[in-house]
């Protein structure tokens, strides 16, 4: 029973943590056919969240489909840069 509440609590937060992104950095966020989440930063440059909350890297240039259809084409991969983020407010303490 315990278990079942561990996974339960851990599913939530990592269902949560696409919106844990500060969008003071972050000019835009699209989402992906496939659940991911890309974020562009206001240089233009982007990053990429997974459907589980986990940043992952991505080849320049590689095309994706958002939601709605559209394609856009990677810029950069600044997984740093989202990782720092996603993370803001555990670097405080």
């Amino acid at each position: 029973m315990l278990t079942k509440a561990i996974a339960a609590a851990a599913s939530v937060i990592i269902a949560t943590s696409a919106f844990a992104v500060d969008r003071g950095n972050v000019e835009k966020a699209y989402e992906l056919k496939d659940g991911s989440t890309v974020y562009v930063f206001k240089d233009g440059k982007m990053a990429m969240e997974n459907k589980v909350g986990q940043v992952v890297t991505m080849k320049e240039g590689h095309a994706m489909e958002t939601k709605d259809g559209k394609k856009i084409m990677m810029k950069g991969n600044e997984i740093w840069r989202l990782e720092n983020e996603l993370h803001r407010e555990h670097q405080t303490n």
